[in-house]
């Protein structure tokens, strides 16, 4: 094992499941990471997983063994067996949220407990537009990731909870309508898109929740310090959970802005990062 810094007492890991845990969009860890969470385990640690994703796009992952989930970026908490947190949208918060993105011409995915539920003209739209490198990019993206994670066609939407809701716009100005109508009540948590071109990408968060909050909440749930807690992330959803955690930790290509408030910076999913960083941490 390197020499790192050492962990005394017990920990409680939160991590991130894309970009961090997982190469966006997968369901598959490196094994490097796998057997680092075994073995932080093993030495009487906890592990949680703590993303957006809802809990139907989780189960893949659940058969290598956690202590509890965070779900729909704090949404719904499950916490050794047992849910904790459970706060989907009143049905007229999902309501309005969907009506006014829709007429601003935002292309949305209503993210349920079981399911998701996306509109199939962004990706009609991107083909349209498919002037650049950057849409072709982003068009692969949207259908492995629909595909990967069983994301329906937006006309199968029957009515569920929503927990949360993805978004994607063709640009700033048809956000305004939405963000006026909407902030006091939800998070708009815009994730950098890179060089792709001209889309705006992200979630809609309902302000009752955050990661951060949920972590608090596990937290008080297994009778642990903040001091004892330890979070991986690498997205502007993971900012709460970082800024709350005893130690907070982002990955290398991740976001700039959480780069800065991060206490330490891990190597990437391909370079057998989370294995690293417990070691360093002595967690494993």
């Amino acid at each position: 094992m390197e020499m790192g810094i050492k962990c005394s007492g017990r920990r409680i890991i939160f991590l991130d499941i894309d970009g961090t845990l997982t190469e966006p969009g997968r369901s598959v860890p490196p094994e490097s990471a796998v057997d680092a969470i075994r073995r932080a385990r093993e030495n009487g640690h906890l592990v949680f997983l703590c993303t957006g994703r809802n809990l139907g796009m989780l189960s893949p992952l659940l058969r290598y063994g956690f202590d509890g989930v965070v779900a729909s970026a704090g949404g719904y908490v499950m916490c050794q067996g047992k849910v904790i947190y459970d706060c989907p949208m009143t049905e007229e918060q999902s309501r309005r949220a969907m009506e006014v993105l829709e007429r601003n011409g935002v292309y949305r995915t209503a993210e349920c407990r079981d399911g998701s539920y996306t509109d199939k003209e962004f990706r009609e739209y991107l083909k349209m537009h498919d002037t650049k490198e950057g849409n072709s990019e982003l068009i692969r993206m949207r259908e492995q990731i629909e595909k990967s994670l069983n994301i329906l066609p937006m006309e199968e939407y029957s009515g569920l909870p929503v927990y949360k809701i993805g978004f994607m716009s063709p640009s700033r100005e048809r956000l305004v309508e939405p963000m006026e109508a909407l902030s006091d009540e939800f998070q708009f948590c815009i994730q950098d898109m890179g060089d792709l071109p001209g889309i705006i990408n992200g979630e809609l968060i309902n302000r009752k929740f955050n990661k951060g909050k949920a972590v608090e909440r596990v937290l008080s749930c297994v009778g642990m310090e903040v001091s004892d807690s330890i979070a991986f992330g690498d997205s502007m959803n993971d900012m709460e959970m970082l800024k709350t955690a005893g130690v907070g930790i982002c990955m290398r290509d991740g976001n700039q802005e959480l780069k800065r408030i991060a206490d330490d910076i891990c190597p990437g999913v391909g370079e057998d990062g989370i294995r690293i960083m417990f070691q360093k941490y002595g967690l494993c």
